[in-house]
């Protein structure tokens, strides 16, 4: 992401934080941003850099004050206002501060860890259930169905938030369900000053060296971590590391590829 495009992303975030946080917030702006992409009419005309852009924030606030609430017209109207590199960014501007809004929720009331559990450990079941995994990425099945499968199966097991999460998920536009899981991860760890170090292990780790390892991969980045540990045999020992785009493979299965690699 260029330095410009996170820079709309902090101011808009700033503005969205303003606001009280709240599930209808949240509901107002993944309801706005479905219509947005589904209208291109609206959505050239939300984005149009021909027009000034105050004429945009106040079109955005004509067109919505009568159908969303206070905050969410307050949160489109700003996104308005910016310039995109181009509508899809623009969408995906309110669908980011759709999940902050959600992810602020389960903050104030003390449940963010718990969220972001739960969140990581619904991720793992649909990748370690090709069925469900194929289910949820059929594109031919009807959105609302494929929806009600993921929020029957976490419905009252999982806190209100994450459950709106993960459905929300599978109406991705742009990526599979896992990774815009692992979005909304990052966006968590993100929320309070913090990087997702993924773990990948061919066996569980104890807590004891779950801590060790967090500490140790927390003088190595230097900054605070939130750990996820992936247990995968097909590493064949060792311990793979993803924080960010940085990999640090450690595993015998990577130190083969790589001997293969230069080899060939």
């Amino acid at each position: 992401m260029s330095a410009a495009a996170e820079a709309r992303l902090t101011a808009l975030d700033a503005v969205a934080d303003a606001q009280p946080a709240s599930a209808d917030l949240a509901a107002d702006l993944f309801a706005v941003a479905d219509a947005v992409a589904g209208q291109p009419a609206l959505r050239r005309a939300l984005t149009d850099p021909s027009t000034p852009d105050e004429a945009r924030q106040a079109l955005a606030q004509a067109l919505l004050a009568p159908r969303v609430g206070a905050a969410a017209v307050a949160v489109v109207g700003e996104a308005a206002r910016v310039r995109w590199s181009g509508a899809g960014a623009f969408v995906d501007a309110l669908e980011r501060q759709g999940v902050r809004a959600l992810l602020r929720v389960a903050e104030a009331e003390g449940a963010l860890d718990r969220l972001e559990d739960e969140l990581f450990k619904v991720e793992r079941l649909v990748d370690a259930t090709p069925a469900l995994r194929s289910a949820l990425a059929d594109r031919q099945a009807p959105l609302d169905a494929r929806q009600r499968l993921i929020g029957g199966l976490v419905a009252g097991k999982v806190l209100v938030s994450t459950e709106q999460l993960a459905v929300r998920a599978v109406a991705a536009r742009k990526r599979t369900f896992d990774l815009t899981v692992e979005s909304y991860l990052a966006a968590a760890a993100e929320l309070r000053s913090r990087a997702v170090a993924t773990v990948t292990v061919a066996r569980p780790l104890t807590p004891e060296q779950e801590h060790r390892l967090l500490a140790a991969l927390t003088s190595q980045v230097g900054r605070a971590l939130t750990l996820r540990v992936v247990v995968d045999p097909h590493v064949l020992g060792g311990v793979r590391v993803a924080v960010g785009d940085e990999v640090i493979e450690g595993t015998v299965s990577g130190r083969l590829h790589d001997a293969r690699r230069k080899l060939a």
